[in-house]
């Protein structure tokens, strides 16, 4: 019995044995496997990203949204309409503007037009009473002169009459003058700045008209509505972007690419991708912008090895032919 007990412990220990030898072996297997894979890395996988340019809508008038036309997701065309705003206060400044070129048309007319009539008959009346004057005084100035030459009077008298004539002279210049300006209206600089304030206050109409045209956006390109900011009903400020339009018509694929590949991607070469989205369909890019990331994209550090620093370059591609239901945001591999 001892015997047979004995032989069945020696079996379990050598069976214990068999197992744990088994199980090391396995182990070593694993931890071979695993050197490998890390030895031979997998072949990487260079995913780029499809992009497309997005024009944002805003404008110059500040307001509250009264109205849109579109909405997310619908396509455009360049000139729709889009969207509607209304502001009461550039209302009532185009109105303040109006009333102003009408003050200041009316001043530039009014200094066109001259001195009004019953003025220039005045001015007339006093300066032909003045040329009577002076012909009174000069025929009076005549005879004193006779009169002293033949030793009538004395020379004082002689001297008041010539001072009368002359008094009459300076009159009738002075009433002629008045007549003159009377006649020939405001001076042409009075005119230029009649004129100018017109031009200034036509100037302010025509700028709050400009913003006015605002308040009804339209498309400033063909496209599809990615994004709308406000709802109908909100406040909008001058420069607030209003609505997003995607130019889908427009679209490229963008890799962030370390420098040693691109010897693979050089300017206005084909390169073979794969897209997931679209049934992993295949299709061609042309490389056409390339361009360094700056020194804050850097894979790795290397010059402790003696080699050096691997740079990012963003490489942008446009599909050589039309992709149907290609879109922003897809991801793009690229075949090796």
């Amino acid at each position: 019995m001892e015997s047979r007990e004995s032989k069945t412990i020696i079996r379990k220990k050598d069976r214990a044995l068999l197992i744990a030898v088994a199980v090391f072996v396995i182990f070593l297997v694993c931890v071979a496997i695993l050197g490998l894979l890390m030895v031979n890395p997998p072949e990487e996988t260079f995913q780029g990203q499809a992009d497309c340019d997005v024009v944002r809508v805003s404008g110059k008038l500040p307001g509250r949204v009264v109205e849109f036309y579109v909405t997310e997701g619908d396509h455009v065309n360049k000139g729709d309409t889009l969207v509607r705003i209304y502001s009461s206060t550039v209302d009532a400044k185009l109105q303040q503007a109006q009333e102003m070129e009408n003050v200041a048309a009316s001043q530039s007319r009014k200094a066109e037009r001259g001195t009004r009539e019953e003025m220039k008959q005045a001015a007339f009346n006093v300066w032909q009473q003045a040329i009577a004057a002076e012909t009174i005084t000069r025929k009076t100035y005549q005879r004193m002169e006779n009169l002293y030459a033949e030793g009538v009077i004395s020379e004082q008298k002689r001297d008041e009459a010539k001072a009368a004539y002359d008094a009459a002279q300076a009159q009738v210049k002075a009433a002629k003058s008045q007549y003159d300006m009377a006649q020939n209206g405001a001076q042409a600089e009075d005119k230029n700045a009649a004129r100018g304030m017109q031009g200034a206050a036509a100037a302010g109409v025509r700028e709050v008209q400009s913003i006015l045209e605002d308040q009804f956006l339209l498309a400033p390109c063909d496209g599809e509505v990615s994004e709308i900011y406000p709802h109908e009903g909100e406040l909008v400020a001058m420069g607030s972007p209003i609505i997003s339009i995607s130019r889908l018509a427009d679209m490229w694929v963008s890799f962030s690419v370390r420098e040693e590949m691109l010897n693979d991607m050089t300017m206005g070469k084909e390169i073979k991708v794969t897209i997931p989205a679209l049934g992993n369909k295949k299709t061609s890019l042309k490389v056409y912008y390339i361009h360094d990331m700056g020194s804050y994209a850097v894979w790795n550090a290397t010059k402790a090895y003696g080699k050096y620093d691997s740079k990012t370059f963003e490489v942008k591609a446009r599909p050589v032919e039309p992709l149907k239901d290609f879109r922003p945001g897809m991801s793009v591999l690229l075949d090796k």
